[in-house]
C-alpha cells in the first residue's frame, strides 16, 4: 500500500476512534461535569460578579424569611411567583456561608436529572446523543449565568415536562405549572403542550388545579393580594437596558444624544434606560407581547386542527412562544436565553437535523450573551458602540430563531392529516 494510503487510512481509522469515544455515555457524563464545574468556578470567582443575584439577593431574602422578618411574596409583594422562594430556601440547607456552593450544586443536580433522562436507559440514539452534546455546548458558550439564577432552576425540570409530553402528558404538565410558579415563562409551554397535546382536557385540568393549589396554599399563610403581586411587580418595570426595544435608544446614545441615559434602580436593581418615548415603549411591550403570543395560538390551534402530530408541532410552537417573550419583553435579562434550551433540546430529539438552524441560532444568541455579561457588562452600560452593536446582533439573530419557529409551525398544519 502506497505511504499515502496508509496516511489516509491511519485519519480514518483515528477519525472513527473519536467519534466513537464521543458517542458514548462516559464521553457526555464528562462533558457535563467539565461545563458544570467551570461554570460553578467562573461563578464564584470569575470576574464580572456573575453570582450577584444569588449571593447578594436571594440569600438576603432567603435569610430575612429564616428569621422571621419578612417573607417576600407573602407579607410584601414580590417581583416572583411564590414557588420561587422553595430553592432560594433550600440553599440555605447548610447554612448562609456556603449559600452560593449549595446553589450551584442543588442546580447541578436538578441538570443531572434531566440528563440522565435525555440520555435514557436504552440503546443511546443519534438524537438523544445529538441534544445531550448541544446542551452541553450550548451551557459553555452561554456561560456562568446558566447556573447562576433562579432560571436556572427551571431549565431541567421545563426539559423533563416537554420529553415526557407525549407519553406523559399529566406528569408533563405538573412539571411545567411548577416551573411557571417558580419562573412564569414555562407557563408559555404549557399553552404549546395544550394546543399539540391530543388530551389536552387532562393538561388544562392538571394545570388549573394546581395552580389553584398553590394559590390556595398562599392565602392560607396569609400572601392575601401578594399571591399574585408579581403580574403587577413586573407591569410597573420600566425599560431594562438588554431589552431588545431598548436597542434603538441606546443606538440614539451612541448617535451623541443628551436626552437618553442609562440609569440604575434601587428599587429593582437593574439599569434602566430614561429618555423620550422610553416609559411609552415599555408601556407597550406588554400589549404587543398579549397579541403576539395570540397570532401565535392561533397559528398553533390551526396545525392542531389539521392534524399535525405533537412530534411536529410542539417543539416549534413552543420555541416560537418563548422567543415572543423574550422579544416582546421590557426586561431582556441575559439569564432569559437560558428558556431556549427546553424547546431545543425536544426539538433535536424529534426532529434531528431538521431542527440544525434552529439550534445554531440559539447557540449563538447565547454566545452574544456570554460577550455582553458578565465581563464586558459596563461597555453596554456605557453604550460603546462595538457593544450596543453585539446587542443589537444577538436580537437580529432572536427575529430570525422567531421567522424560523412561525414558518415550521405554519408547515406542521399545511396538509390535513
Amino acid at each position: 500500500m502506497a505511504e499515502g494510503s496508509v496516511g489516509v487510512a491511519n485519519e480514518t481509522t483515528r477519525s472513527r476512534g473519536i467519534r466513537r469515544l464521543l458517542a458514548g455515555r462516559h464521553a457526555l457524563w464528562v462533558g457535563f461535569v467539565v461545563v458544570h464545574v467551570v461554570l460553578a468556578w467562573l461563578n464564584l470567582v470569575g470576574p464580572g460578579y456573575p453570582f450577584g443575584d444569588v449571593t447578594g439577593v436571594y440569600r438576603v431574602w432567603a435569610e430575612t424569611a429564616q428569621h422571621g422578618w419578612l417573607r417576600m411574596g407573602i407579607d410584601a409583594p414580590w417581583v416572583y411567583p411564590i414557588l420561587a422562594f422553595a430553592p432560594m430556601t433550600a440553599a440555605l440547607a447548610f447554612g448562609a456561608e456556603y449559600y452560593g456552593q449549595t446553589w450551584l450544586v442543588m442546580v447541578t443536580l436538578l441538570d443531572a436529572i434531566a440528563f440522565s433522562v435525555l440520555l435514557g436507559r436504552a440503546r443511546l440514539s443519534r438524537r438523544r446523543r445529538a441534544a445531550a452534546w448541544w446542551w452541553v455546548g450550548f451551557l459553555a458558550v452561554l456561560g456562568p449565568i446558566a447556573l447562576g439564577r433562579i432560571d436556572a432552576v427551571t431549565v431541567p425540570i421545563a426539559i423533563l415536562g416537554l420529553l415526557w409530553a407525549a407519553g406523559r402528558p399529566r406528569v408533563a404538565a405538573t412539571l411545567l405549572t411548577i416551573g411557571a410558579w417558580v419562573k412564569v415563562w414555562p407557563a408559555a409551554l404549557v399553552a404549546a403542550l395544550v394546543v399539540a397535546s391530543r388530551r389536552r382536557m387532562e393538561v388544562v385540568t392538571i394545570a388549573a388545579a394546581l395552580s389553584v393549589g398553590i394559590v390556595a396554599v398562599s392565602l392560607l399563610a396569609g400572601s392575601g393580594a401578594n399571591a399574585l403581586g408579581f403580574v403587577a411587580e413586573q407591569a410597573g418595570r420600566g425599560l431594562q437596558v438588554e431589552a431588545p426595544v431598548a436597542v434603538a435608544w441606546l443606538w440614539a446614545i451612541v448617535a451623541g444624544s443628551k436626552t437618553v441615559t442609562i440609569e440604575y434602580d434601587r428599587d429593582i436593581l437593574t439599569f434602566q434606560i430614561q429618555g423620550p418615548g422610553a416609559d411609552a415603549a415599555a408601556g407597550l411591550t406588554t400589549p404587543v407581547m398579549v397579541v403576539a403570543v395570540a397570532v401565535v395560538l392561533l397559528l398553533g390551534i390551526r396545525a392542531a386542527r389539521r392534524g399535525a402530530p405533537l412530534g411536529a408541532l410542539l417543539a416549534p410552537l413552543a420555541l416560537a412562544f418563548v422567543v415572543v417573550l423574550m422579544l416582546a419583553n421590557k426586561v431582556g435579562s441575559p439569564q432569559f436565553v437560558t428558556w431556549l434550551t427546553a424547546p431545543v433540546v425536544l426539538g433535536i430529539v424529534l426532529g434531528g437535523r431538521r431542527f440544525t438552524v434552529p439550534a445554531v441560532l440559539a447557540a449563538a444568541i447565547a454566545l452574544l450573551t456570554q460577550v455582553i455579561y458578565p465581563y464586558w457588562y459596563g461597555w453596554l452600560l456605557v453604550a460603546d458602540p462595538a457593544f450596543v452593536l453585539v446587542l443589537t446582533g444577538k436580537v437580529a439573530l432572536l427575529v430570525a430563531l422567531l421567522a424560523w419557529s412561525v414558518r415550521a409551525v405554519w408547515q406542521a398544519g399545511r396538509v390535513r392529516a
